[in-house]
């Protein structure tokens, strides 16, 4: 439409249409603006309010580019008393007017000599906010500024003429004005003014929104420019740019504008390209951020710190760590240096990357730009060194900046991020080495240091030290008074050091400091956990008479004491004191005391209780049921016990694994094997986990009664199931399906363990390889001793003993010694049995050479060889002198007699004999 406008003229256009309405296209309300424009353009007004009319009657409204037409149209005709209609008919379809629309007002009334309403044009601008108006300012001078006039190009005058000779118009009083000016400029300028408003210029409407900080309606400009054959101009575009990244919002809106005018975006100049890497912040673009840096380095622009900054903290977010090397590295060439605003993040993620070398070179750089501020800095670094566990390497830049003379008025604070960085690292002797040092140095100890000290020295027994440190910070810092001492209290009492408690609490007293609730706590709970129910009750009175909270760890303590006293009557009355107290926290309160009572076995009480809860009308929890069945079972009574699980599982609660690991252990040691199956048979409908102790429980108790079938299905269930839980372990069922010579079972239960990560121990390889072995299944025996070997478990010296014998036995004599090489790499001795075994199968195999190492190895480690392995050895040796040269058999009987320990003469030969 606008094509056959712009080229031909709005009838061949409305031909157009009237054609494409026969095919069913529906006008919108682009179209008739783009007609209504036109229409006014060509000077043919009645024909633009013949599409107003058309539009209307379609319950559309026109938008704000046809009303800006219309307003230019009437005021070309001289028509200017319709202006204000058409004007006020806009605003009240809701469409908001533009400064073009205040424009084509302001030049349609000057052109027409109405100064009187070209005043209210002024004042409308004002109250919508497009302009600011001084309390002194002429609105006409206002006026003629916005249209381009220079402040003193054009005055309004009044003629004081009495023939009133020069007016040309009246104001609205009668007085006589008249223009000085131009006037062939004026009338051009406003003339071009108007003429302009027909066609809208997209490009200056589009900078205009921009600089009113409008982004919403600026988009839809330059959305709608297309179907108005216009494009963004490179100042339009680069204004658009601008102000997007500024107000850091529609990110999408930038990166769709960067796809569709990618010729201008090559030609945005380094600032605006700058500005949008700072702005596109989110992870999402990302990647749209890295190809406009890289466009730039390809273009040398030059970077500023802000957008390496931007690149580098947005390559972090993305967890690109190949992209944040890369960039690094071209940053740094660069020189680049964030911020010390920035610095906090940057460095925050260098150190909790292990990046120290990075993080150490980027404050060497910070220190050199803002040597300023090289206290801060260093804070910086200290404080992040020591949050992400490098307390260490804190500690050693602390040593050296001070040795450099940078911050040592400072060292305090240096200090005091390294004891915490060591705390925080568990290093204690180190964070005392600091504090000492501060000491040495008469160095304030900041109170919140000494919270940390104070309790750790109490916890490693310097009672003393605490002490002091305590009297060091109070003489310098009073006003913290009462923290020190809370700590204190609460170091001493955790090392339940009732009497140094007892002694500060009364030095707390004399300082005319009032103990709250958790100084009494402390006490309450270092007496209770010595068992001194006397002055537990002494405490106890106080915290009552006091209004103090009682908190339910205490409540806990006392509790537990009192039951284990037998104070049963005492415990029910605090118990009745804490509801009273703590109405929200009732069913823990009953759940304290039936854990105590069960701790002691008064079974007969928590049936009390039970019915006490029933009757105030409280519902009982998972914890109090798990409590109840867990409870029962200690005390053998199952059917309480079952009926409770029965009643958690009924109102869809879980039991927790230690209640029906509890449950089924009991079962099973009083023969209940049947109910235990039952049990865990809903455990599978429900698809709970079988834990190690379950598992091997029910499978011991079906193979007590020689079940091995129904054991093995079981078994079978829980892997199907997937109800084997990841720390599976089977050790004991292993060994037992060993003796009953299942095999198979056995080791399918091995595997299943080593699948779920878990290694059987040394005792559970022994047993199978002795089962395989027994077997006559020496290879599969080996298999498993070879596995024991590569998962670094020691064979008892029963499993090397039967694995020698075997070996020998198949005459695997060579496997046999390889063997006794890698006792020895283990720091185990090959016992006697398995040296005279090796030597017997060698000699029987005529391996009489071979024979003689071994019994020599055997002499080495300390065994003396018996007659009969000394005597087949001779023996055989004998036999083999008749095939040598007797000379050889001689010198090597000899020889051998000789290291065996038999002496060389006549009384040799007569005990042998």
């Amino acid at each position: 439409m606008f094509s056959l406008c712009s080229n031909f003229s709005t009838k061949r256009a409305d031909l157009f249409l009237r054609d494409l309405e026969q095919l069913g296209y529906v006008p919108d309300v682009r179209t008739f603006a783009i007609l209504i424009c036109w229409s006014c353009h060509e000077g043919k007004l009645k024909n633009a309010f013949v599409y107003v009319a058309k539009l209307l009657s379609r319950k559309l409204k026109p938008d704000i580019y046809s009303y800006n037409a219309l307003i230019g149209g009437v005021f070309n005709v001289g028509m200017w008393g319709h202006a204000q209609d058409i004007y006020e008919e806009a605003i009240d379809n809701g469409r908001a007017p533009t400064l073009s629309t205040f424009k084509v007002l302001l030049a349609g009334y000057c052109k027409a000599r109405q100064f009187d309403k070209v005043k209210e044009i002024v004042d409308d601008m004002v109250k919508h906010s497009f302009i600011q108006l001084a309390l002194l300012e002429d609105p006409l001078s206002k006026a003629f500024l916005l249209l381009g006039f220079s402040p003193f190009a054009v005055k309004v005058k009044r003629d004081n003429d009495v023939g009133f000779s020069k007016t040309e118009f009246f104001d609205g009083v009668g007085n006589g004005l008249y223009l000085e000016t131009d006037m062939d400029e004026y009338e051009k300028k406003l003339t071009s003014i108007l003429r302009n408003s027909m066609i809208p210029d997209f490009n200056s409407l589009l900078v205009e929104e921009c600089d009113r900080g409008n982004l919403k309606s600026a988009y839809m400009m330059i959305n709608d420019m297309s179907f108005w054959g216009q494009e963004p101009s490179l100042t339009a575009f680069s204004v658009l740019i601008r102000a997007h990244c500024s107000s850091r919002s529609n990110f999408k809106g930038i990166s769709s504008l960067f796809d569709k005018y990618q010729k201008l975006a090559s030609q945005l100049d380094g600032k605006i390209l700058n500005l949008l890497v700072q702005a596109l912040n989110k992870k999402e673009f990302m990647h749209k951020r890295r190809i406009i840096f890289d466009e730039m380095l390809k273009r040398n622009v030059p970077i500023e710190n802000e957008s390496y900054t931007a690149l580098v903290i947005g390559l972090f977010k993305e967890k690109s760590y190949r992209g944040f090397h890369y960039y690094w590295e071209i940053a740094r060439k660069d020189d680049w240096v964030p911020k010390l605003e920035y610095f906090h993040v940057i460095l925050d993620y260098l150190c909790r990357q292990e990046m120290i070398e990075k993080a150490l070179e980027l404050f060497e750089s910070l220190l050199v730009s803002y040597n300023h501020l090289k206290f801060e800095i260093c804070n910086v670094l200290f404080e992040h060194l020591c949050v992400t566990g490098f307390t260490g390497i804190a500690h050693v830049c602390v040593e050296e900046l001070n040795r450099l003379g940078y911050f040592f008025d400072y060292m305090a604070y240096a200090y005091v991020h390294l004891i915490r960085g060591f705390f925080k690292e568990k290093k204690f002797p180190e964070a005392n080495s600091i504090f000492h040092l501060m000491v040495a140095k008469s160095m304030t100890i900041p109170y919140e240091v000494s919270l940390l000290l104070i309790p750790w020295l109490c916890s490693t027994g310097r009672f003393e030290k605490a002490i002091a440190l305590k009297e060091i910070v109070l003489r310098s810092q009073p006003s913290d008074s009462f923290s020190i001492y809370t700590a204190l209290m609460n170091g001493v009492c955790k090392q339940r050091k009732v009497l140094e408690a007892s002694h500060l609490f009364f030095e707390i007293l004399s300082k005319g400091l009032i103990p709250d609730s958790e100084i009494y706590e402390k006490l309450i709970q270092a007496h209770s956990r010595v068992n001194n129910l006397r002055r537990v009750n002494e405490l106890f009175g106080v915290v009552i008479r006091r209004k103090l909270n009682v908190s339910i760890p205490s409540y806990r303590y006392i509790t537990r004491l009192m039951c284990v006293e037998g104070r049963f009557l005492q415990a029910l009355s605090v118990k009745d004191f804490m509801l009273k107290e703590n109405s929200s926290s009732k069913v823990i309160i009953y759940n304290i005391l039936i854990f105590s009572l069960f701790q002691t076995g008064n079974i007969l009480l928590v049936n009390t209780l039970l019915k006490e809860l029933e009757q105030h009308g409280l519902i009982l929890d998972e914890i109090t049921y798990n409590f109840l069945i867990i409870g029962y079972c200690r005390w053998q009574d199952m059917t309480s016990s079952r009926q409770c699980l029965n009643t958690l599982i009924t109102k869809d609660l879980t039991p927790t694994n230690r209640s029906l690991r509890e449950l089924i252990s009991c079962m099973c040691d009083h023969g209940m094997i049947h109910e235990a199956l039952d049990l865990s048979r809903i455990m599978e409908l429900k698809g709970w986990v079988h834990g190690s102790s379950v598992q091997n429980r029910i499978v011991e108790g079906l193979l007590s009664q020689n079940k091995l079938q129904e054991a093995e299905e079981f078994l079978d269930r829980m892997v199907e199931k997937g109800l084997v839980p990841d720390s599976i372990t089977y050790d004991n069922l292993i060994k037992r399906f060993c003796s009953y010579g299942r095999l198979k079972r056995a080791v399918d239960l091995l595997d299943l363990m080593l699948k779920r990560g878990n290694i059987p121990n040394a005792a559970t390889y022994d047993f199978i390889i002795h089962s395989f072995c027994k077997c006559k299944k020496l290879h599969q025996a080996m298999d498993f001793f070879t596995e024991m070997m590569v998962k670094k478990l020691k064979p008892s010296i029963k499993t090397w003993d039967l694995i020698v014998r075997n070996l020998c036995e198949e005459g695997r004599t060579e496997d046999a010694e390889k063997l006794f090489i890698y006792m020895t790499g283990m720091a185990l001795t090959p016992t006697r049995e398995m040296y005279c075994l090796v030597i017997d199968r060698l000699c029987s195999d005529n391996k009489f050479e071979k024979a003689s190492e071994v019994l020599q190895a055997m002499q080495r480690n300390g065994y003396t060889p018996d007659f009969e392995t000394h005597w087949s050895l001779i023996s055989n040796l004998s036999n083999f002198s008749d095939k040598e040269s007797s000379n050889r058999s001689s010198g090597f009987l000899s020889r051998l007699l000789s290291e065996s320990g038999f002496a060389q003469g006549k009384e040799s030969k007569s005990k042998i004999g």
